[in-house]
């Protein structure tokens, strides 16, 4: 369960969800992300590890084994749950960039959001150096975890590094709520502001429960193949989503407090976490220095234990496909993508971009685009009308109406009906075909 808390953690936990939480209402946003993590996030994360529950490989074979019917046509499903690990092509120069970014906090911090933003532009676009060197690190640590396999690596990893994770949130959490920028924070996060609430949030709102829960990526089904057969998929689903969940509105109020004590702005995206921060860090003078280290540290620790869980499916599918040694195809999975993250951070260095650009977005940018925008939206999807609408609801009762009891029919619903139309609006939103 660990595991796959640590597989759901990961990037967009510490600086997506607290923004989105901000623009679209605060309270308002965090009632409707509450619940379509239920209605949307719950449903497919339930059948996803049953169809791993049930099936006990890898994600192809896991599909060619609970069809009742066209089992060799079923593989190809199977295959949307690999492409997920394709987030990894640039999830790892994410990583170096923060592996870069502790460096900095331990060294010397920027002092200001004008030189903060020229120091993470210069990194992007000409350091390509750095870039390779922390990103061959990511590489390295990640390859090693996964080669041990999920028991002996990947469960003793997230052993470690999801409670240092949350042991360093706690540490500047309470710290946070001793300074006056922490009513400023909470009023920012949970008071309901109905008139940001449109129909943009409730797509946003979907849009987040799914992919911040790592569904459709396979790693969720691959971790619950290795749950014991007594063990409940509604209980681990409810701690997965609940530590999810937690981690990421500590880390808002956190980062907020920091923000409005010292009066800079939320930024978006990387603008939070690479340029408005470190300035912040800067400005809290000594203790700054101590919270900008663990605060690299927690984040690294975040995007290294959702790493392994990309790339963990892929080793799965090489093992039970090919035979192969789990060592041999850990290294052959992981110098796949690290080659190719060697490409997006060449498509964002100023003398190679313009050879690794086309239809306005870079190889980095394309590679984060299909994957969140496509190739996840439609994983889950099929995920789900595979669970509703191919395996016997007889199956599929007998193991979880027992976990269930009376709120089976209402899951069962939601899988059929509700899941399947929300994904469809989210992906065809974030394809730019219908827009709110």
């Amino acid at each position: 369960m660990l595991a796959a808390v640590g597989s759901a953690v990961g990037l967009g936990n510490i600086w997506k969800f607290p923004y989105i939480t901000g623009e679209y209402g605060g309270g308002a946003f965090v009632l409707v992300y509450l619940i379509t993590v239920m209605l949307v996030g719950f449903s497919v994360m339930i059948a996803e590890m049953l169809i791993g529950y049930l099936g006990r490989r890898d994600c192809v074979a896991n599909f060619e084994t609970l069809a009742p019917r066209h089992k060799e046509r079923w593989k190809y499903a199977g295959w949307m749950g690999l492409t997920g690990s394709l987030v990894m092509i640039y999830y790892s120069v994410v990583i170096g960039w923060i592996f870069h970014y502790i460096m900095v906090a331990i060294t010397q911090l920027p002092a200001t959001v004008e030189q903060a933003e020229t120091v993470f532009g210069a990194m992007l676009t000409q350091h390509i150096g750095t870039q390779l060197f922390y990103h061959t690190i990511a590489f390295l640590i990640t390859t090693a975890v996964v080669a041990k396999g999920i028991k002996g690596g990947i469960e003793k990893f997230n052993m470690v590094l999801i409670p240092a994770l949350m042991g360093i949130l706690a540490v500047m959490f309470v710290y946070a709520t001793t300074l006056d920028g922490f009513s400023q924070a909470v009023g920012y996060m949970f008071t309901p502001d109905w008139s940001k609430l449109d129909s943009e949030a409730f797509v946003n709102a979907v849009g987040h429960a799914f992919f911040t829960l790592s569904l459709g990526m396979g790693a969720i089904m691959i971790y619950s193949a290795s749950l014991p057969k007594e063990g409940s998929l509604v209980k681990s689903s409810l701690f997965v989503i609940a530590g999810d969940t937690i981690i990421a509105l500590v880390a808002g109020l956190v980062l907020f407090t920091f923000l409005f004590q010292y009066g800079s702005e939320p930024g978006k995206g990387p603008g939070l976490v690479f340029i408005s921060l470190p300035a912040v860090f800067y400005e809290m003078g000594a203790i700054g220095n101590v919270f900008s280290v663990l605060f690299f540290l927690g984040l690294a620790f975040a995007g290294l234990t959702s790493a392994v869980s990309l790339v963990e499916p892929m080793v799965q599918y090489l093992i039970d496909k090919f035979d192969m040694s789990r060592l041999k195809a850990a290294v052959t999975m992981g110098l796949f993508f690290y080659l190719l993250g060697i490409v997006a951070i060449l498509s964002q260095i100023e003398w190679s971009a313009p050879y690794l650009t086309w239809g306005g977005k870079n190889f980095f940018d394309w590679a984060d685009y299909m994957t969140s925008s496509v190739l996840l939206p439609i994983a889950g999807l099929v995920m789900a009308v595979f669970v509703g609408y191919v395996i016997e609801k007889e199956r599929v009762a007998s193991v979880l109406k027992p976990q269930m009891g009376w709120f089976f029919p209402v899951w069962y619903f939601s899988l059929r009906y509700i899941a399947p139309v929300a994904l469809v609006i989210v992906m065809l939103n974030l394809m730019g075909v219908i827009v709110f």
